[in-house]
């Protein structure tokens, strides 16, 4: 990414050329973070930057976020809006500006009202869902957005250490959680890359589980802890699963079958693999143990400013990958009302293989509570 305002919306302008539309409407989250370099709260107050094919760009910006939009160096059209007013005229005012006849639009961002007010002050305007085009310009990470999301990685590996270090039967997941946001923050975490998952014996079992106050963990129970740091705009995501105080055979053959899926993606990866193949080659480890049977989810999804984001790792999607794209690799083997297992490693696509971002070790780990 070059370091000018207008240097960063030039891809944009790119987009909707390419997509046949006069302009690339932008709300605030990651995509617009990504091109003013700037972070502006989503709220009830619509906030809209309209980059055209041709032409200079404008905003719609609320009235009280005028001395922060300030700082972003732009030089087109400004359009406020007050709470006392409302916005309607913004609109009116910035569509009669723009003299545009359609827009894309990132279609899992922009909510439905602020396409209302689009409609309402130009009803004849063509609104496409540009989601997967615009979202694809943050898929190549810079050097800069690698640095970023290894000292996220880095801070989320040091707080996990730390916690680890304090678990001890009969604690809570509650308690564990806690200190993991601890220390997080400790490590220097800006903020969370999402509510953490500290997940103990069955209730590991369930991918998305919440932590609970009212379960003891116990020995022999796998721990499972999914998390990261945001940091700098990025955020980490990390999993491993570690056992308490022993581990059963079973635990152990699930564990293992886990880590060989985990490597067998590190094995195909290279830029111009497709995340088709990814999956296939993670995804057939599970298929052909004997916990086939216990899969419930793809192999992961893209990682940046956003913890979810293209692409996403799954057999059907056959997007090759370059050089630059950050997946995460997290197989794992779930049985209802017994125990499961997930490891995740964030990764970056080079040329010839990979970078393995993560650095927390893999080995089945069982502490000493």
């Amino acid at each position: 990414m070059t370091d000018t305002l207008t240097d960063r919306l030039a891809p944009y302008a790119a987009v909707a050329a390419e997509l046949g539309v006069d302009a690339v409407a932008l709300v605030p989250g990651p995509n617009f973070t990504r091109a003013v370099e700037h972070s502006f709260m989503s709220h009830e107050r619509p906030f809209v930057l309209v980059i055209p094919a041709d032409g200079a760009p404008a905003a719609l910006v609320p009235n009280l976020e005028l001395g922060s939009w300030a700082q972003v160096g732009f030089d087109g059209a400004v359009f406020d809006w007050r709470d006392q007013t409302g916005y309607s005229d913004a609109f009116s005012g910035m569509m009669d500006h723009l003299k545009i006849s359609s827009v894309g639009v990132e279609g899992q961002v922009m909510r439905v009202f602020v396409h209302h007010a689009l409609k309402q002050a130009q009803p004849d305007l063509r609104i496409v869902d540009a989601e997967r085009e615009i979202s694809a310009l943050r898929m190549i990470k810079t050097e800069k957005d690698v640095a970023a999301l290894q000292l996220a990685i880095r801070i989320s590996e040091r707080a996990l250490h730390r916690t680890l270090d304090t678990v001890k039967i009969g604690q809570s997941e509650k308690d564990i959680e806690q200190t993991l946001i601890q220390m997080l923050f400790a490590e220097g975490a800006d903020d969370l890359s999402f509510a953490p998952i500290v997940a103990a014996g069955d209730n590991s079992a369930m991918p998305h589980a919440h932590a609970r106050d009212d379960y003891a963990v116990k020995a022999g129970d796998a721990l499972l802890i999914d998390f990261g740091a945001y940091k700098d705009g990025f955020a980490a995501d990390i999993t491993r699963t570690v056992f308490l105080g022993h581990v059963s055979d079973e635990g152990r053959e699930v564990y293992d079958t886990v880590l060989k899926a985990n490597l067998a993606g590190l094995d195909v990866t290279r830029a111009g693999v497709t995340a088709h193949e990814i999956d296939d080659a993670v995804i057939s480890v599970l298929e052909n143990s004997p916990y086939g049977d216990r899969i419930r989810t793809k192999t992961g999804h893209g990682l940046g400013r956003s913890v979810h984001e293209a692409p996403y790792i799954m057999r059907g999607n056959h997007m090759t990958l370059p050089a630059g794209t950050v997946y995460t690799n997290e197989p794992g083997l779930y049985q209802l009302g017994n125990f499961g297992v997930r490891i995740e490693d964030d990764v970056l696509i080079t040329q010839d293989g990979y970078k393995l971002l993560t650095h927390f070790p893999k080995e089945l780990m069982v502490l000493p509570c």
